[in-house]
């Protein structure tokens, strides 16, 4: 039996070896070969969607972070390991790492089915490693021989998901969208990092900002200029495929929006808008807002604002998420720990 211990110092020098990922270092050269193949399967995976990917989760895997992390959990050694299905998204690279992480933290091990868009990056890592291996393994047959399961996909996945494993305790998640409120003062740095925080990875993840909340009056060209940075997203052609076709859904909607040739912008009260794009709405005042997203929580996955909010996210850091961000707000370590 793997020790927590062995696990936490395994975990450990993972980040360092994410954290120090140099693609002319030799060290690296299969890891390289993997970001390369990832890419050639999906064409979502630009390398440098990759490598922010990787960085991120080598920033995490810091060993003062995981102590953070695991501190009020008080982990014990688990004398009867159970099995975990995790059904992964795909949406981005390594998007359900942190479900294995639990998993692995919590003792126990995981049979994985990763989703067919994303079925490179994670796979290499867990067997780049003896220990980690050794507490995985991965399928592409229909799950069998599992106690618990963590599910993740779009709302019509989990109506799927609550019916197949109606059975066993589980975790299933669902569509959520990340949202921005602004107040008119931010700086160029933050409008920066919410362009980051719109366009990371294309704009695909479920903490990507779709949605803006803007007071009354707010000139939208700030908007623009905080995501002018990442304009050469457009020469990505899955992007620009999407962006073209969006936009003439719009005009043939005969709908009111602006756009500056590689993104545009709609007033619309709903929360997730269509790739290349981001609906806004105007708020009268900061606690009937509140009052808003409060009733809308289990449509929200962060708050991207310099405010106080729940859920809050500085503007900037929607796709560099903490060991202790759980998605959805469900803590899957708790729900380990009640097998």
């Amino acid at each position: 039996m793997v020790t927590l211990s062995q696990r936490i110092n395994t975990l450990e020098a993972l980040g360092a070896y994410l954290s120090n990922f140099d693609e002319n270092n030799s060290e690296y050269k299969t890891f390289v070969e993997a970001i390369e193949k990832a890419h050639q399967e999906n064409g979502w995976f630009k390398k440098e969607e990759c490598r922010h990917a990787i960085a991120s989760w080598g920033a995490a895997l810091k060993k003062e972070k995981i102590q953070e992390w695991l501190t009020p959990y008080e982990l014990k050694e688990n004398q009867n390991p159970k099995t975990i299905a995790l059904v992964l998204a795909g949406n981005l690279p390594m998007v359900g790492f942190h479900d294995l992480l639990a998993v692995w933290i919590s003792g126990n091990n995981a049979l994985v089915k990763c989703a067919t868009k994303d079925k490179v990056l994670i796979p290499f890592l867990v067997n780049s490693n003896p220990i980690l291996k050794s507490m995985t393994r991965f399928t592409e047959e229909k799950l069998e021989g599992f106690e618990a399961v963590i599910a993740t996909g779009s709302n019509n996945a989990a109506r799927y998901f609550d019916y197949y494993f109606a059975k066993y305790p589980s975790v299933i998640r669902k569509n959520r969208n990340g949202v921005a409120v602004l107040n008119g003062k931010e700086t160029a740095a933050e409008l920066k990092g919410l362009g980051r925080d719109m366009l990371q990875y294309f704009g695909l993840g479920c903490r990507n900002v779709s949605k803006l909340y803007l007071p009354k009056g707010y000139d939208l060209n700030q908007v623009f200029g905080g995501i002018y940075p990442l304009s050469k997203c457009i020469e990505v052609n899955k992007y620009a495929n999407n962006y073209d076709y969006n936009k003439a859904v719009f005009l043939m909607s005969e709908f009111d929006f602006v756009e500056n040739g590689f993104f545009m912008l709609k007033e619309d009260t709903a929360l997730s808008s269509p790739i290349a794009s981001a609906f806004y709405e105007y708020y009268d005042s900061p606690e009937q807002l509140k009052k808003q997203l409060e009733e809308q929580k289990d449509d929200i996955q962060c708050v991207v604002t310099n405010e106080a909010y729940a859920n809050a996210v500085p503007f900037g850091h929607t796709q560099m998420p903490e060991l202790w961000d759980y998605a959805d707000g469900v803590d899957t370590i708790e729900f380990l720990k009640t097998l």
